[in-house]
């Protein structure tokens, strides 16, 4: 179990099991890649479910899954967050030209 719980954080570039669940409040259910642990995760974040065991199970990987950095997802999930929020308002690239902010 730990095994595949390993591949799918390195799948999805989390560090954690609760990072993976963070991770899927970007992502819909037909974007998961369909193994155990990511739907879990979805079902998890859809449901607003939050587990008590998640950081217990953390601990047990972090003997199998070391790495001591900051993953990409977490590094990048601000930004992405930023993005997904802009897309829901309406906002797009061609809000960007300068003729539509007068910028000329």
């Amino acid at each position: 179990m730990l095994a595949g719980l390993n591949r799918t954080l390195d799948e999805w570039l989390c560090d954690s099991f609760v990072e993976l669940i963070e991770e899927m409040e970007l992502w819909k259910w037909v974007d998961t890649t369909g193994d155990f642990w990511s739907r879990l995760a979805e079902e998890l974040q859809q449901s607003n479910i939050s587990v008590t065991w998640a950081e217990q199970l953390d601990s047990r990987l972090a003997s199998v899954h070391t790495t001591g950095k900051l993953s990409w997802a977490a590094a990048s999930r601000s930004i992405r967050k930023c993005k997904m929020r802009i897309e829901r308002i309406g906002g797009s690239r061609l809000d960007t030209d300068s003729e539509v902010w007068d910028l000329d």
